[in-house]
């Protein structure tokens, strides 16, 4: 998915739902995020990144529940 501006396109995105945490990349080329805000914004957003920006070619999506790491705001974090 990279090259795809798939982080920017996220962080736009959960910025509008209103919604804290991160999004990054990984060395294995996947893409990790989390969402941190009200129940229907992030069921909204996670599945908005069933599809993703146009260029991107989303293959799966995995949920895992979270813990609110404190974040304040949405961000592009560094690749892990």
């Amino acid at each position: 998915m990279q090259g795809v501006w798939f982080r920017g396109w996220t962080v736009g995105e959960a910025t509008a739902r209103k919604l804290r945490g991160w999004v990054r990349n990984r060395r294995d080329g996947t893409v990790e995020a989390l969402f941190i805000g009200e129940a229907t914004a992030v069921g909204e957003m996670i599945a908005a990144c069933r599809s993703g920006p146009p260029a991107a070619r989303v293959d799966a999506v995995r949920e895992h529940p979270g813990l609110d790491d404190g974040s304040e705001g949405f961000r592009q974090a560094v690749t892990v």
